[in-house]
């Protein structure tokens, strides 16, 4: 007998000629049945939890904008208007006193200030002889720059290692000798002298000695610098910045001056006059220090304005007097003087007038020149008609949503189609409770009976849907500017406000433990019960197609071994 080794009986009907395998699959499909009617139920559930995803978030923007109606603190927003804003600007804080108020400011604030004495720097030189000053190194108030230069249309050129001799020579060189130049120790000043007009520079010129030099053209036979040439290094250390009096530290290093009663170290042999007035500057003396290179000397003024004063006092070292800042002219503050409403004369330290000097709760000005202005303060509603524009909004973006989803579709062909939501109560109590709640009638001490709902601010249902419209603005502009206060006892009360009872009954429908967040759990654990369903019918159906296929494969077989008996017979 022939064997029935390697023949592959998973071939379906390789033996039998019939097509198991098909008919297994068939079986299985008649078993998938039930999970097309399963999976039509989910369709449905998971299309309404997703509608009420929306309705949700709609209802949290709805709630945003009733908590912001909640706030109390927005009815109680100020403008301030100032007449004549070029005397000074008005601002209003929020609850604060209303009123017009008349401002007449006499004076305004100034800063107190020191300002050292002047010529504080050395000369370019100590003598007339400048052979051996060198014009880069030379404390100009401005480097000397390389390049060429013009005088009576000759080209000079100069280079920062010339001595300030050499571009004198250079200069009678070029103009043949007509024009000399020198310097006058006792003025610190360079003078040119011809027999006739001087002619200084060109458009053509590279350097700026000229400039530097303060040497400008006068058309005179005669041309001396406008002012004295020497200025204070101050990117140089101390003992190096060219001051008329040297400047020690008391030979440790370790100089020390206060200002204010605040103390200023200083290092003489390493640190650079501009490290010293940057030290001062950020320190807590409350003081601008600076250098004035066009007047040579250097100045100190208070940070705030006011009749304070600066004091000064040398420590260890001599940084204030070798400066001329401790024997410089002192210039007291002056306070910002006004009054108010007529009465007398009020003072403030600085140019903003607040209610600590005026007695105005709320009101801010900003003095900038002397002068009358006029300040309104009023009520400012526009955070409050801004946000009750909003509340329409929101609660209008829910009921649509929830009477488009509601309302069924009929096609041309005369296919009626239901909406998402058709037919849903819990959708419909929504709409129901929200309109109820939102147009309910408020119970408020004081509150008069048409300032008790919303009607009375002019907003109404449009009458055919559970939308609501502004449908009369000027009664929302009249309660707004006439009853505000009625205005914010209807929405944030806090015991009874319509905001403050919204509020609440949205929280209970999306809060955490609301009924629509309950709802929802509700839906996606249905829907994952149908997922669970089709897994486990899935798994059957594995298991019985694998039953299935296991015993027509040993159909297969017994009847490959009946096939070979009869082959076999067949031969003898």
């Amino acid at each position: 007998m022939a064997s029935t080794s390697g023949v592959d009986l998973s071939i379906s009907g390789l033996a039998s000629g019939f097509d198991w395998k098909t008919l297994v699959s068939q079986l299985a499909q008649a078993e998938r049945a039930p999970e097309a009617v399963w999976a039509k139920s989910q369709a449905k559930i998971n299309s309404k939890n997703s509608a009420y995803t929306i309705i949700k978030s709609y209802l949290t923007q709805f709630q945003t904008s009733v908590q912001a109606l909640k706030d109390s603190t927005i009815y109680d927003n100020r403008s301030a208007t100032s007449g004549t804003p070029a005397v000074a600007t008005a601002t209003a804080v929020s609850g604060g006193m209303t009123g017009t108020f008349n401002f007449n400011i006499s004076q305004l604030a100034t800063a107190a200030t020191q300002t050292g004495t002047g010529n504080i720097s050395s000369h370019l030189s100590a003598t007339s002889d400048v052979s051996g000053v060198t014009v880069g190194a030379a404390n100009f108030a401005t480097s000397v720059s390389a390049g060429t230069f013009s005088v009576n249309g000759q080209q000079v050129t100069v280079a920062t290692t010339d001595s300030l001799q050499g571009v004198f020579d250079k200069i009678a060189t070029a103009t043949g000798n007509a024009v000399t130049a020198s310097y006058d120790a006792s003025t610190d000043k360079i003078t040119l002298n011809s027999a006739s007009a001087i002619t200084l520079g060109s458009a053509a010129d590279t350097s700026n000695f000229l400039q530097v030099a303060k040497l400008y053209n006068n058309t005179t036979n005669s041309v001396t610098s406008g002012d004295a040439l020497g200025r204070v290094k101050t990117s140089a250390v101390l003992t190096g910045a060219s001051l008329a009096t040297a400047v020690n530290d008391g030979g440790s290093g370790a100089g020390a001056f206060q200002i204010n009663g605040v103390s200023i170290s200083f290092n003489a042999s390493t640190d650079t006059t501009a490290a010293v007035l940057d030290r001062i500057n950020s320190s807590a003396a409350g003081v601008t220090a600076q250098y004035d290179s066009v007047n040579n000397r250097f100045s100190l003024s208070n940070k705030t304005t006011g009749d304070v004063g600066i004091s000064l006092q040398d420590v260890t070292g001599n940084f204030l007097a070798a400066t001329g800042l401790s024997g410089g002219a002192f210039a007291t503050g002056q306070d910002l003087k006004y009054t108010v409403n007529g009465g007398a004369t009020l003072v403030s330290r600085s140019n903003t007038i607040n209610a600590d000097s005026s007695g105005v709760t709320g009101l801010s000005l900003a003095a900038l020149t002397s002068g009358a202005t006029t300040v309104t303060v009023a009520a400012d509603t526009t955070a409050v008609s801004t946000n009750i524009q909003k509340f329409i909004s929101a609660y209008n973006n829910i009921q649509s949503y929830i009477t488009t989803n509601s309302a069924s579709s009929t096609s041309p062909a005369g296919v009626v189609t239901a909406g998402t939501l058709t037919g849903d109560v819990d959708a419909g109590n929504i709409a129901s409770n929200l309109r109820s709640n939102t147009f309910s009638s408020v119970s408020i001490t004081g509150l008069s009976a048409t300032l008790s709902q919303l009607a009375g601010l002019g907003i109404k249902s449009n009458g055919y849907d559970n939308t609501i419209t502004l449908a009369d603005s000027s009664a929302l502009n009249d309660a707004l500017t006439g009853n505000l206060s009625s205005v914010k006892k209807l929405f944030s009360d806090s015991t009874s406000g319509l905001a403050v009872k919204l509020d609440s009954f949205l929280t209970n429908i999306v809060g955490d433990s609301g009924s629509l967040t309950a709802h929802q759990a509700v839906l996606t654990k249905q829907s994952k019960a149908v997922d669970d369903q089709i897994t486990n019918q899935e798994k059957i159906i594995a298991a019985d197609q694998a039953f299935w296929t296991k015993e027509f494969q040993a159909m297969e077989t017994a009847t490959a071994k009946t096939n070979q008996q009869l082959a076999q017979i067949a031969k003898l």
